[in-house]
């Protein structure tokens, strides 16, 4: 492998796609890290049993693909509330349960993740960032696979590997690879939403952004009846770490009214919003000055699904900390910050 530099250069431009590989196998941001991390401190210290049959990515994607089947040997999956028991209903203050939460993805980290290939030596079947492989309805779904089986199908249907490469990486036979593979597409089939196709992709439309814009107003503005007009009449929204979820727009509205209400006793406060994309789909960043505080502090992000203008589903994350978005951890000062979200951004 030659120098350390060397290694270094030839390994480093690989390190967005390892985490996003990762994060496929895992479900989760802080362990995509560690073990990204962990894939290259392996690499390091075998540098020098590379022989170079293989591209170095193919190596990385290898190492990368058994520490993550490592840790999923010895950790439950990944869970989102609706997973957990059916649609309740708002009644006061819910308590947060420790439970392993599947993660949102920043776009900011998603960019620059696909692999340079034109220099023409890397594996054709390199991997790509496309948006039915990593959005959440995606990502929930592979938690249900058991680790060898999410092995297979990540390796095959996202990354384009052979039945050979993939059952030479696992260590059993192209028949039992190919076996493995059947039985997860038909688990996804089978967890995978029936309208996926139809729900808003790529680059945000124009229809998309307004939406938008009318969503923040409204949540910033402490009206719920201006949020109802978004949302479908079976719009779902999720709040981990909370396993209580709704199933309709009217729960959803129920439960607003009490937390954005200032007279109520369950009024959590005001918001500001800024757009941001997580997992490839509309998302916003959710700052909350609370009936006690001065500042708008970092709350958490809710990534959007759109389907024929309006909001179906929306997921409330609070697991992950304002710089994972590149943004402050409280609202910047003055009003200019809250009309150039880019800026702010950039700031950060």
């Amino acid at each position: 492998m030659g120098h350390a530099p060397d290694f270094e250069t030839l390994v480093e431009r690989h390190r967005r796609e390892i985490q996003v590989h990762c994060y496929r196998m895992l479900g989760s941001l802080a362990d995509a890290e560690d073990l990204a991390q962990e894939t290259f401190l392996r690499a390091w210290k075998g540098r020098d049993g590379f022989e170079g049959r293989a591209s170095v990515r193919t190596w990385l994607y290898r190492i990368a693909t058994n520490a993550c089947l490592d840790v999923l040997a010895r950790r439950p999956r990944r869970v989102l509330p609706d997973q957990l028991g059916p649609a309740g209903e708002p009644a006061g203050p819910i308590a947060a349960a420790d439970l392993p939460w599947l993660e949102p993805y920043p776009d900011r980290l998603l960019d620059g993740a696909a692999p340079d290939t034109t220099g023409g030596t890397d594996d054709p079947g390199a991997a790509v960032v496309e948006r039915e492989t990593i959005e959440l309805a995606y990502l929930a779904a592979v938690q249900y696979l058991p680790p060898r089986q999410r092995a297979t199908l990540i390796l095959r249907d996202v990354l384009g590997w052979s039945a050979k490469e993939t059952a030479a990486l696992l260590e059993t036979s192209v028949a039992s690879a190919n076996s493995a593979l059947q039985r997860a597409r038909a688990t996804l089939r089978e967890r995978l939403p029936a309208r996926r196709a139809e729900w808003t992709a790529g680059d945000p439309t124009a229809e998309e952004t307004a939406l938008l814009k009318r969503f923040i107003a409204a949540y910033e503005a402490g009206d719920p009846a201006a949020v109802a007009r978004l949302l479908h009449e079976d719009a779902q929204a999720i709040m981990p770490p909370y396993t209580l979820w709704f199933g309709s727009r009217a729960a959803i509205i129920r439960a607003l009214s009490l937390s954005m209400d200032p007279a109520s006793p369950d009024c959590i406060g005001r918001f500001r919003m800024l757009p941001v994309r997580a997992n490839r789909q509309p998302a916003v960043a959710t700052y909350l000055r609370r009936p006690d505080e001065r500042e708008h502090r970092w709350f958490g992000v809710t990534l959007l699904t759109i389907e024929g203008g309006v909001v179906t589903a929306m997921a409330a994350f609070e697991s992950l900390g304002a710089a994972a978005w590149g943004l402050p951890e409280t609202w910047p000062a003055g009003d200019g910050a809250r009309h150039s979200p880019g800026k702010m951004q950039s700031d950060a």
